[in-house]
């Protein structure tokens, strides 16, 4: 039976971004208002004795708030020593009177920061913790911290060995389902704890040199279907978001979908070398008295109360350990290697369909993999890059500190597209007797299996009709650990004639970008490679070249870094193609003509580009 890990974290913020405006009741801004603070203090300590009557170990994320509150300062003191609760820091929950006064900004996003500014701020909040408690925390977080301020943190307070560092797929979906107005972006990272590399929050490191010196874990367990798809503040194992969501029973206030997606993770032990992880992180402002998300304050301390029981009930059968952010830190360092990926085989258990996703990271990608697409690619971050992106005021990025992707189905289209153009993906075209079929439009299961250091899916076989002639084919997918390469295979299993041959075109519609509006194009750099290499240098003029027996076909993205490449089995024939203004992609390719009983297999390979 495999290990499931917990992390409980509560911050006892004083002005907690929620409850002000309501308690306020429209009255002018006080952060410093007495009711706020009493009622934020209160709801703290209801967290704390939950999660303790079930058993639970908390570590505790004090606030620069909480640090000039005395109570919230004994609290965590005496629940470390009755509890074990571990003392942490949190760089969220800055704004308070004194931050004001001193800082003169509404600000309170720590990456959003100049980089002066943010050494400025972790200094002092740093040295209150010290001058408080006596040691240094070794946790710390945000909703993200970016590379260079972990680098500075990690290098000045040695001690802190775990960090909230990002929060999955927080951008332009969260972004437009907040009215506009929650200026976090941070696709492209994991969704599950990693190291962070030195260059690049998002990227995990792939050795020692790269290491960034401490675990990074993310900001809540989100639902990796519903949340991709839509907006994740609704989808995670907070139940502030179930409530979000409205995904509960209303009338008898259960929440069985909290409970399914808890038990999801522990699932992902099966893919993880027997370890599954899930984390829940909250603050006092959820739970306002005055209620929230149209859920009365009942509701709401019933949706906590009940998934910590939820918890605390697996810790007592024995199939949940509960740890503070430090000792997972330990612990995660034992258990994984530098290369060893995280994979997730993930189902649809809100919306009733038979969706099945599969999730891959490490050091050289972030990849996804659709079933109800034929086992198209939908999903594609190019983490080999290492990519340095600074963020905060003073830099390109004040905002936007997603890493860039190659292949994005919701900002890019995917393959259902409405219009002439094509929108980003990784698959195949199975051509017969001037038919042709798409794979994204036959919807298969996958099975995962592990071969040494290869990871493997293995996609149930579909079947493709043409008007005479049924085609059986199977595709596997391998990542190898450690190579930043993806290997696929189809095999012809059965025809109905078995002398017809018929064309398999091994495609990937990419470009780059972090949003839904697409960036500059000119200068990618496409080639066909081989003895008579082809090149086109892109100008939206819609070339195209091929080459029989290409030994690659490659994209030179500059702008992100990037190189990727594919390459294919013997006697295809390699092609590229430039896009235009209105489809706005690039196309790698390989055709080849196939019989019964072959397999034709293609790399995709992500580099730095040089």
């Amino acid at each position: 039976m495999g290990e499931f890990i917990l992390n409980v974290i509560h911050r006892p913020e004083m002005v907690p971004e929620y409850s002000a405006t309501v308690t306020g009741h429209g009255k002018e801004e006080d952060i410093g208002n007495k009711k706020l603070l009493t009622e934020s203090l209160d709801i703290f300590k209801t967290q704390q004795r939950i999660a303790h009557e079930n058993g639970l170990k908390v570590t505790i994320h004090m606030t620069y708030a909480a640090l000039f509150n005395a109570e919230a300062i004994q609290i965590a003191k005496e629940d470390h020593e009755k509890y074990g609760d571990e003392i942490a820091l949190s760089l969220l929950g800055l704004p308070c009177e004194q931050f004001r006064d001193k800082y003169k900004t509404k600000d309170f996003c720590i990456w959003m920061f100049s980089m002066e500014d943010k050494k400025t701020i972790v200094d002092d909040v740093f040295t209150k913790f010290y001058e408080i408690f006596g040691f240094y925390p070794e946790s710390t977080g945000s909703y993200y911290l970016d590379a260079e301020l972990t680098n500075y943190i990690k290098e000045k307070y040695p001690s802190v060995k775990c960090a909230i560092a990002t929060c999955w797929e927080e951008g332009p979906k969260a972004y437009h389902t907040c009215n506009n107005s929650w200026y976090t972006l941070f696709d492209g990272g994991p969704w599950a704890p990693w190291i962070p590399s030195k260059q690049n929050t998002h990227a995990p490191a792939a050795d020692e040199k790269e290491d960034s010196g401490i675990v990074a874990i993310p900001h809540l367990s989100r639902d990796l279907i519903a949340c991709y798809d839509g907006n994740g503040s609704n989808f995670g194992t907070h139940p502030q978001n179930v409530l979000r969501g409205m995904i509960y029973d209303s009338k008898i206030w259960e929440f069985s979908y909290l409970y399914n997606l808890i038990d999801q993770y522990r699932d992902q032990e099966k893919y993880n070398n027997g370890y599954a992880y899930n984390m829940m992180f909250v603050g006092p402002g959820w739970m306002n008295k005055m209620g929230r998300w149209e859920a009365p304050y009942e509701l709401l301390l019933k949706s906590y109360s009940d998934g910590c029981k939820y918890y605390g009930d697996l810790k007592k059968e024995g199939k949940l350990i509960d740890m503070t952010m430090s000792e997972f830190a330990d612990y995660y360092r034992e258990k994984k290697t530098y290369t060893e990926p995280e994979c997730a085989l993930w189902r649809d258990i809100l919306y009733g369909s038979d969706k099945q996703l599969f999730w891959y990271t490490d050091p050289y990608m972030r990849v996804g993999v659709n079933m109800d697409q034929g086992g198209a690619i939908f999903d594609l971050r190019p983490y080999a890059a290492k990519l340095k992106w600074e963020v905060g005021i003073g830099t390109k990025h004040v905002q936007d500190a997603s890493y860039p992707f190659l292949i994005q189905e919701k900002y890019r289209a995917g393959y259902f597209t409405h219009y002439a153009g094509e929108g980003t993906i990784r698959s195949a075209k199975i051509c017969y007797g001037g038919e042709e079929i798409d794979l994204c439009l036959c919807r298969t299961k996958a099975h995962f299996s592990k071969e040494g250091n290869i990871r493997i899916l293995t996609l149930d076989p579909v079947e493709i009709e043409f008007y005479d002639l049924t085609v059986k084919l199977q595709t596997r997918i391998y990542f190898e650990e450690g190579t930043g390469v993806i290997h696929i295979s189809r095999e012809i299993l059965e025809m109905s004639r078995p002398d017809a041959k018929v064309e398999i075109n091994e495609y990937m519609v990419a470009c780059y970008g972090t949003t839904e509006y697409p960036e500059d194009m000119s200068g990618i750099v496409l080639r066909c490679e081989g003895e008579d290499a082809k090149e086109i240098i892109y100008e939206y003029r819609c070339r195209e070249e091929s080459l029989i027996d290409a030994k690659a076909v490659s994209a030179v993205i500059t702008a992100i870094e990037t190189k990727v490449s594919i390459e294919a089995s013997k006697g295809a024939e390699g092609y590229i193609r430039e896009g235009y203004a209105f489809s706005p992609m690039f196309t790698l390719g390989y055709k080849k003509l196939v019989s019964d009983k072959e397999v034709f297999e293609t790399w995709l390979k992500l580099e730095k580009a040089d």
